[in-house]
């Protein structure tokens, strides 16, 4: 009886730690939770069980003036979402922003810049085409070289261009 009562025990026990280890992974459909359970996270992952673009999220984005009620849903839904910090950060394409791209801190000029530089030696700016929409520097070229200028970004915690991503409050 003793050992039955034994082995039960460490069934029990073994089961308890399966789904401590994610056996037992939650799911979630809203954002807001899905965040606050997982901290942070660049993209949702298969515990995130709700539609791509979630109408909290454009909802979030329209009550912040990001996006206006009155947009085509097409426009309301360019944009992607992850959890930083156990909040739903937000960030709308618009422009061609680079909301999927961490910040290109590098101060060594590519291939590119260098070619753009040899035939507009003394350009005041190297458009954005040239330098990638993720440098976080203004770059111009000197003497037909690339030189970077002033740093018009910061990134956050994780990385991504702060500018351009937004907290968004649960309703």
């Amino acid at each position: 009886m003793r050992s039955l009562l034994l082995s039960i025990v460490v069934l029990l026990l073994a089961v308890g730690l399966l789904g401590a280890c994610g056996g037992g992974q939650s799911t979630y459909s809203d954002p807001f939770a899905y965040c606050a359970a997982m901290g942070t996270i660049d993209a949702p992952d298969a515990q995130y069980q709700g539609p791509a673009m979630p109408d909290a999220i454009v909802q979030g984005m329209i009550r912040q003036g990001i996006v206006t009620a009155d947009a085509p849903p097409d426009f309301q839904d360019n944009a992607v979402w992850r959890c930083m910090d156990g909040e739903v950060w937000v960030c709308h394409f618009g422009a061609n922003l680079p909301c999927q791209e961490k910040a290109d801190t590098s101060q060594e000029p590519t291939q590119e810049m260098q070619e753009f530089c040899q035939a507009n030696p003394t350009a005041e700016v190297i458009p954005a085409a040239v330098t990638g929409r993720a440098t976080v520097y203004e770059w111009k070229c000197t003497d037909g070289q690339p030189e970077a200028g002033k740093q018009l970004f910061q990134s956050d915690a994780e990385g991504y261009l702060s500018d351009f991503w937004f907290e968004l409050a649960p309703q």
